[in-house]
């Protein structure tokens, strides 16, 4: 199973907390908003989705 981290550009606020907290660095920030750059190598563990206080990120499984 593989994991697909998306981010809703609309909510997204840039605060950077899902850059720090994942674990295989997915999220690069570009134009001041995050981008899942690797989600390919998404673990599917969700703490990006924890960390996110306006709910910008899920986490699809493929």
């Amino acid at each position: 199973m593989s994991f697909n981290p998306v981010v809703d550009h609309e909510k997204c606020v840039g605060c950077e907390e899902c850059v720090d907290v994942c674990p295989v660095e997915v999220f690069e920030m570009q134009d001041e908003k995050s981008v899942p750059v690797k989600g390919d190598e998404c673990l599917g563990c969700e703490s990006c989705v924890e960390v996110c206080e306006v709910d910008a990120i899920t986490v699809e499984e493929t």
